[in-house]
């Protein structure tokens, strides 16, 4: 069973001389961790919050997204939108202190998500936020931003979701409490079966704690592949790119920057979108879209270096596979 699957999503807003999103396919079953991955501008927002048919004012969408296989979420209007946001798909963005009114009292925060006030002190207490009737009586500014994020989890998780989509949630975090918030994701993941879209820009932290990663660059999906497969034979040269200028604890070796930036709205470009910033380029990929290749692993590549390399392009049959 798959809890998302978006296929082949295009997204267009007005005056951009380019798709947002261009030809997104991917997917999520319960109990899953996926990641996406890519630098800012890449994506990675517009398509998490596609699945809650958040897309920006005046934006035309084509392909499909659907939930539990059986809701267009691109269909959904007025009260039905409403209850899928409110139900099955809860979404955790990077700034907890966005969600919260500073005013008001944390057990009022919960109260709006529908939880009584016993349910809520019990989500404080499954997100790991000790004293949780105490808890409830503060405000904001009277707790740290690691545990405001537990509450704003434990907000997300009063409707009891199938699908987390957890946008940057721990990139504001220090170390420490990034590492805690994520192993609190993964428990919830495990005790409750939940499907967990993990966003992030920190290719090794969706390589530690992904199922799968997806890597995205300038509205595609570069490369999807086991998260395993991805940190140990990167194949598209964006996705080591990534690697190479991440630090790695415990290694010596120079930081390589990507050059270039990657391209924004405004620019329009035929063949490879890397092509300008890539060291492996050829005179093909200024003018070949690249096509999405079927790697030996079962991964996939948009690279027309790496298609060359692998057996053949992938089919509308290898992409059910991966469903």
């Amino acid at each position: 069973m798959t809890l998302l699957d978006i296929q082949d999503l295009t997204v267009r807003i007005p005056g951009a001389a380019r798709p947002v999103l261009d030809s997104v396919s991917l997917h999520v079953a319960p109990g899953e961790v996926v990641g996406l991955v890519g630098e800012s501008g890449s994506g990675k927002s517009t398509t998490a919050k596609a699945a809650i048919g958040l897309l920006p004012p005046g934006a035309t969408a084509t392909g499909s997204v659907r939930f539990a296989s059986d809701t267009d979420v691109l269909a959904l209007t007025g009260e039905r939108l409403r209850a899928h946001r409110a139900g099955p798909v809860a979404m955790v963005h990077q700034d907890p202190r966005a969600a919260l009114n500073p005013v008001r009292r944390i057990g009022d925060f919960l109260k709006e998500r529908g939880a009584t006030r016993t349910r809520a002190a019990e989500l404080l207490a499954a997100v790991g936020l000790s004293s949780p009737e105490r808890r409830l009586r503060q405000r904001p500014h009277e707790l740290s931003g690691g545990m405001l994020q537990r509450v704003v989890i434990a907000g997300a998780l009063a409707a009891e979701p199938r699908l987390l989509l957890a946008d940057e949630a721990t990139s504001a975090l220090d170390v420490t409490t990034q590492a805690e918030i994520l192993a609190l994701l993964r428990t919830l993941r495990a005790t409750r079966d939940l499907g967990l879209l993990l966003i992030t820009h920190d290719l090794h932290l969706a390589a530690a704690y992904c199922d799968r990663v997806y890597v995205m660059y300038a509205g595609r999906v570069v490369e999807s592949r086991t998260a395993s497969a991805l940190f140990t034979t990167p194949a598209h040269p964006y996705t080591r790119g990534l690697l190479s200028c991440s630090p790695t604890l415990g290694t010596s070796r120079p930081l390589l920057p990507i050059p270039g930036r990657p391209p924004s709205l405004a620019d329009t470009f035929t063949g490879c979108p890397f092509v300008s910033r890539c060291g492996e380029a050829e005179g093909a990929c200024k003018t070949w879209t690249p096509q999405r290749s079927l790697l030996e692993d079962a991964g996939t590549a948009e690279c027309a270096v790496v298609g060359r390399r692998s057996a053949r392009p992938s089919t509308a049959n290898d992409k059910a596979s991966h469903a």
